[in-house]
């Protein structure tokens, strides 16, 4: 996907999570910032109206499998079944590996798993390290100021494993990115 010059694209994973998932909404919100959210099924069926709060605040949903498939240690029909039964619950052609794994039988199959003619795997070039307790909320600041330029697809998750370091960085992130004069957007969908 062609990124428009000084766009950025946040990306959150892992949700829709009851709280921390409404909190990154009033922040985006505040910043006057959009995001692309990379969703769990299971997650969508807990919390729908969590889910249709992204949506309605113009943000991008995608595909995240309906369990968070590891694709390197799930057999291909086992991962096409997961994120065909998380497409009845994303209406969406966009496509984002659990940990960035995925093989090539499996990345062959996600348009039809999908119903997507135009699937597209989304991955990332700015790993946020949220997730990550060994690194401290200031380490995960650095790592992504440091990194992000026009067209970066930065991730972050929504989720309670990265709470800590996600509460801390994201208003300071988006903040840098305001005084640097980059626009946050969502990812485009494709119609059908």
């Amino acid at each position: 996907m062609p990124a428009a010059e000084g766009t950025v694209y946040l990306t959150f994973d892992d949700g829709p999570h009851p709280r921390i998932t409404p909190w990154v909404l009033d922040v985006l919100r505040d910043h006057d910032a959009k995001a692309t959210f990379f969703c769990i099924g299971n997650n969508v069926a807990q919390f729908p109206e969590v889910y249709r709060r992204i949506l309605d605040e113009g943000h991008a949903t995608g595909n995240h499998t309906y369990d968070h498939c590891n694709g390197w240690k799930t057999p291909t029909d086992v991962y096409l079944r997961s994120t065909r039964e998380a497409a009845r619950l994303i209406d969406s052609n966009l496509f984002r590996p659990p940990y960035g794994r995925i093989r090539s039988a499996q990345a062959a199959g996600i348009a039809e798993a999908m119903g997507h003619r135009a699937a597209k795997v989304i991955m990332w070039d700015v790993l946020s390290a949220d997730f990550d307790s060994s690194f401290s909320p200031q380490q995960c600041l650095k790592h992504v100021l440091d990194n992000v330029h026009s067209g970066s697809i930065v991730v972050f998750h929504d989720s309670e494993k990265a709470a800590r370091n996600l509460e801390f960085i994201l208003p300071e992130i988006l903040k840098s990115l305001k005084e640097r004069g980059y626009i946050c957007r969502p990812m485009e969908m494709v119609c059908r």
